[in-house]
């Protein structure tokens, strides 16, 4: 195997499936939280009551606090479920149902734009949807993390890219839905009639990916890396007494991965914990908090109309794709360095930052002017990208000296995969997220 020649990446087919793989794993979060006008103007009708008669006021649903709740709970309990269904249940099984899934999701979406709803019957709809979307995302994420962990470290990269621009591609596709000025019933289902597109998509890309061979090569080579690694032991204890031999075997036996997940975790938990104050700041405020930031100049309907996507959503997401991208050129501060959870600990400072905006209905408002929300959400998502990203690439280098450290003792060396889901915990879609 060592001398087996490895195939090339004929144009970049794989780096460009893996990339679309990493966009649609966020591209449930990044719809459901960009079309947050679209489900309040819906939520803001008043129910009507058994006789027929309308309300007087209408209800506050608070859509956006529980959109953001109801899709961090499933993301990470299905997250940590992931890291130990993988055991029972197979990889093609669960990215393909997953992607399946989503997609039937965000059919019955769009097929509700055109059906008239009480608000509260829409509500509960709505978030049940947003529950059972984001729990296949996190089965999702956590299956292509363990798939693109066996390719070469660049092909994670393209991931991540991928994943970064899931954002941008959800809040242009809010932005064209505007601009193009149809009635909104049209450009809502427009808008949630792309992610059904861009899933099939995803589906079709992750069918196609075994058949190419450079992929091929990296995905059948970790069981072939395992089968000659139990076939050496075996005949290197052939003249072992018969009760070496037993002890032997019972310990190759073992299931890797209970020992695995604990003892990289112990390894990486500082990166753990900064990664985790990383997605805990930035949901924390976005997007509950920042979409209600209004701009100064109301007047002007037409940027009134596109404030929140421009300046909120597309300004995240574009700097915090940047943020994502900046560890390739440069990595600082170090991983050793007390620098590096000291700026993680930093992010704090842009929770009240972005509270003093121009808040709708806020009697304490020192950042008035769009400018100075623009520049706060640019620093606040590029830091958001740049830290999260150079978690994901020291957290390895950690877990590789804890398993070289213990391989003398285990007797061989874990995996690769097995040393990809314990880092799935920590990525609460987060990753994906943002």
């Amino acid at each position: 195997m060592s001398n087996e020649q490895k195939p090339a990446d004929h144009g970049h087919a794989v780096g460009l499936i893996i990339f679309v793989l990493g966009l649609g794993t966020l591209l449930p979060w990044n719809f459901f939280i960009t079309a947050s006008q679209y489900f309040n103007e819906r939520l803001a009708a008043p129910n009507t009551t058994s006789n027929g008669t309308s309300g007087s006021t209408s209800k506050d649903y608070n859509y956006d606090s529980w959109m953001a709740l109801l899709s961090q709970l499933p993301l990470l309990l299905f997250t940590l479920l992931n890291s130990f269904l993988y055991q029972w249940v197979r990889e093609r099984f669960r990215v393909a149902f997953s992607l399946v899934g989503i997609f039937l999701l965000f059919s019955l979406t769009a097929a509700l734009v055109q059906v008239p709803m009480q608000p509260d019957a829409f509500f509960s709809i709505t978030m049940a949807t947003i529950w059972f979307i984001n729990m296949f995302g996190a089965v999702l994420q956590g299956s292509l993390f363990g798939v693109v962990g066996l390719f070469p470290p660049r092909y994670s990269t393209l991931f991540m890219s991928g994943q970064g621009l899931a954002g941008i591609f959800a809040a242009v596709a809010m932005l064209s839905s505007i601009l193009t000025k149809p009635d909104q019933s049209s450009a809502a289902l427009g808008y949630f009639i792309t992610p059904c597109v861009a899933t099939l998509g995803t589906l079709l890309c992750y069918l196609l990916l075994p058949h190419l061979e450079f992929a091929r090569f990296y995905l059948t080579r970790s069981q072939e890396t395992s089968q000659e690694l139990l076939s050496s032991t075996d005949k290197s204890i052939v003249n072992i007494s018969e009760k070496e031999l037993e002890a032997e075997r019972t310990f190759i036996s073992e299931p890797e991965e209970r020992s695995s997940v604990l003892a990289v975790f112990k390894k990486i938990w500082l990166m753990a914990l900064c990664v985790t104050c990383v997605f805990a700041v930035t949901l924390s405020v976005f997007p509950v908090i920042t979409v209600r930031v209004r701009t100064v100049y109301r007047d002007n309907t037409v940027w009134d109309k596109v404030f929140t996507c421009v300046c909120c959503f597309i300004v995240f997401n574009v700097m915090d794709l940047v943020g994502r991208s900046t560890p390739s050129l440069l990595q600082w501060p170090s991983k050793e360095s007390r620098l590096f959870p000291a700026a993680v600990l930093l992010r704090l400072v842009f929770i009240p930052l972005l509270m003093l905006c121009n808040i709708q209905d806020s009697n304490l408002t020192v950042f008035s002017h769009d400018s100075c929300f623009v520049i706060i959400m640019a620093l606040f998502s590029f830091s958001n990208g740049y830290l999260a990203s150079l978690c994901m690439a020291y957290a390895p280098h950690c877990s590789k000296c804890g398993t070289s450290q213990s391989s003398s003792q285990m007797g061989h060396n874990i995996s690769r995969r097995s040393l990809v889901a314990p880092l799935q915990t920590w990525q609460i879609e987060a990753l994906r997220q943002c």
